[in-house]
């Protein structure tokens, strides 16, 4: 089985890509859901969250405040190291679980839809990388329409990430997303072919 790690920036449109591998019935194992799945209530990973940053942590129906623990990791990387050190481990085991689960079933490809893939080395495993990308300034100006934020506020997100520029190097296959949305499905699907072959 194939596994093609489909990564991006901010507002490059990865979600555009995502969706056409689903309508393709192809899996898509997307790591942001997963990261949601694993602190729902009852979950050991909410637990460990509540007693290692405090009950603040909880809304009022139990679930995760994710503003409250935004505002205590945002821009500090000893309490984010201690959030991902709580949260990556069990992103990772459920995501080995459900790629051995896809194999199993005989599934010819299966796609990780990991934000950070790059920035984490391809822990994933990976067999090949795929970058979506938009030249910086569409971005800036996608993100500024999608999240209702000044020009500081969006670039400050992108510059938080890891340039394009440098994902884009790492890439096996860059997917632009500057034109219609046809044309990306059309470069997608010539991506798909030649792993299909």
């Amino acid at each position: 089985m194939f596994k093609l790690g489909l990564t991006g920036g901010i507002a490059t449109g990865k979600s555009t890509v995502s969706t056409h591998f689903k309508e393709q019935h192809i899996p898509v194992l997307d790591a942001d859901v997963i990261a949601r799945e694993i602190v729902m209530p009852g979950e050991p990973a909410l637990a460990e969250i509540v007693a290692t940053f405090g009950e603040e942590m909880l809304l009022a129906d139990g679930t995760l405040n994710r503003q409250a623990l935004g505002s205590v990791v945002f821009g500090n990387p000893a309490k984010l190291q201690q959030l991902n050190a709580i949260t990556h481990p069990r992103v990772q085991a459920s995501m080995r679980a459900q790629i051995a689960a896809h194999e199993a079933a005989g599934a010819p490809l299966i796609v990780l839809d990991i934000p950070l893939l790059l920035e984490g080395h391809n822990a994933a495993g990976a067999d090949a990388v795929m970058v979506v990308s938009v030249p910086e300034e569409v971005q800036k100006q996608r993100l500024m329409a999608r999240n209702n934020l000044s020009e500081e506020a969006a670039l400050k997100r992108i510059n938080s990430q890891m340039p394009l520029a440098e994902k884009r190097q790492l890439a096996d296959y860059v997917i632009d997303n500057a034109g219609t949305i046809a044309e990306t499905y059309a470069q997608v699907d010539a991506v798909l072919a030649e792993i299909l072959h």
